[in-house]
């Protein structure tokens, strides 16, 4: 791994947390919780690109992997900061949503409505908008998946992770009263 590949992967990383933040707040959470956002943003956003440029991976199977480490690190945070998952999860998820590729299709699908030409090139342009849209469709998809996954399989502990007590904790205290 060379500079040019970590430099990449780190000022991938901060312009994502930039736009985490934004995206956070807007739905006002707390100001404790604004930098756990920003650094699940920069963790999985430099995870995808790191795994699309250098192992080669296609967007779709990278944005799994990002939103599953996004998933189990929010679940670290929850605990941490007392504050549900979601809360750093969402606004973390929201720079890797496929801008791009959601354009192109739209601008495709223009373009087929309003341009009366040959069989041959509306065959390239129905071929760009089903390429762009499955991607976006599936990368989308990846997304909620990933991130989904670590809360429903840690459900019982994302739950509790919100709560200042522990059932343990409060048997404890129960015990000693």
């Amino acid at each position: 791994m060379t500079l040019d590949i970590i430099i990449a992967v780190i000022l991938d990383g901060i312009f994502a947390a930039v736009a985490a933040i934004g995206f956070a707040v807007i739905s006002n959470p707390p100001r404790k919780a604004l930098l756990g956002c920003a650094i699940l943003a920069a963790v999985g956003h430099g995870l995808r690109y790191f795994l699309i440029n250098q192992l080669g991976l296609d967007i779709t199977t990278a944005s799994l992997f990002a939103a599953f480490s996004i998933g189990l690190l929010s679940l670290w945070f929850a605990d941490r900061i007392h504050c549900p998952a979601e809360v750093f999860a969402f606004p973390s998820l929201l720079p890797m949503i496929p801008g791009m590729f959601a354009y192109k299709t739209i601008l495709g699908l223009m373009k087929f409505l309003t341009t009366p030409a040959a069989e041959t090139q509306n065959a390239e342009i129905i071929a760009d908008i089903m390429r762009n849209g499955l991607t976006t469709l599936f990368v989308l998809f990846a997304l909620v998946l990933g991130v989904a996954l670590p809360m429903f399989l840690f459900h019982k502990q994302s739950y509790m992770m919100t709560r200042l007590f522990r059932p343990k904790a409060r048997r404890k205290t129960r015990a000693l009263q």
